[in-house]
């Protein structure tokens, strides 16, 4: 083989961490490969994986060194595929493809494959856009449903409650029963409406909207579960800390997966949510005032 060229420590350094991240993201790809039911997607996944593999054999050319996969970052996206579903990841992996093209115009001038391998990539990404058709995001709109009354409605009645009950068992019970009643009551009217709507998957988008309202009752309530009979006011704080929790990782989700700006739909489910929970925990303060209850 040809001496290559000497380079940089600064080139030589960029050159490996292409090398690795190129291997890395073969292996994930070819993980995804052996997970897709359409043969069409399986074969468009295959050949994406063979030519970052591709591209990792020409960074060795010039690195001269033998470079692994990230076993981390490969279990880490295995998991998120798992948690999230392959559109999720690959839009992440797509994400970074374009941060990695941006590194790699750095070594056009040193490196003459350096353009090819740009314009594989950027197919890459035409590809990988062509491909995602999950099922699961089909139903986008009925988790935020869900998602969005959970919030609204539990978040606002959990505060207000707090300083009426101020005792975490009672909110909690409280909070449960309500949630519980409320999760039925939402997946059985999302059923009815995508049924009048004329959707033959009415029930299925029905169970999203309930399994999303059912698990962000669970979260609101837990803090009131984990903190002493006393201790509301904390586990209010830690409450509110969960809404914004749970607001900013289901936007992020969708705004991945979705191809839309994270920021201003955090900004406004954060701001409704929020503004409720104050609204109620200031009735529920007054209430506590006027009628003069003491639970304690």
């Amino acid at each position: 083989m040809k001496k290559q060229p000497s380079h940089s420590a600064a080139s030589q350094k960029l050159m490996l961490a292409f090398q690795k991240d190129e291997i890395t993201s073969s292996c994930i790809y070819n993980r995804f490969s052996k997970h897709m039911k359409d043969q069409k997607n399986r074969n468009v996944i295959e050949k994406i994986a063979a030519d970052e593999f591709k591209h990792a054999e020409i960074w060795k050319q010039y690195t001269q060194q033998n470079v692994g996969p990230d076993r981390l970052k490969i279990f880490w996206y295995g998991l998120l595929t798992y948690l999230l579903g392959y559109t999720f990841v690959i839009k992440l992996l797509e994400l970074n493809e374009f941060s990695g093209i941006k590194g790699l115009r750095q070594l056009k001038e040193e490196i003459t494959e350096v353009g090819r391998i740009i314009a594989q990539e950027e197919e890459h990404e035409k590809f990988l856009i062509s491909l995602l058709d999950e099922e699961r995001l089909n139903y986008v709109g009925a988790m935020v449903l869900g998602l969005n009354d959970a919030l609204v409605e539990l978040t606002g009645t959990i505060a207000g409650l707090t300083f009426v009950l101020t005792n975490t068992t009672l909110i909690a019970m409280a909070g449960i029963i309500t949630g519980i009643a409320a999760t039925l009551s939402m997946a059985a009217s999302n059923y009815l409406a995508e049924r009048a709507d004329g959707n033959p998957n009415a029930l299925k988008a029905s169970v999203y909207t309930g399994f999303t309202y059912l698990f962000t009752v669970v979260f609101l309530v837990l803090p009131y579960l984990l903190f002493p009979e006393q201790m509301f006011v904390p586990a209010l704080i830690c409450m509110i800390g969960v809404v914004i929790v749970l607001i900013a990782v289901f936007n992020f989700y969708i705004a991945v997966v979705k191809s839309e700006p994270f920021l201003p739909k955090f900004f406004e489910m954060s701001g409704i949510s929020l503004s409720v929970a104050l609204i109620s925990f200031l009735i529920g303060l007054a209430a506590k005032m006027c009628f003069g209850i003491d639970v304690g």
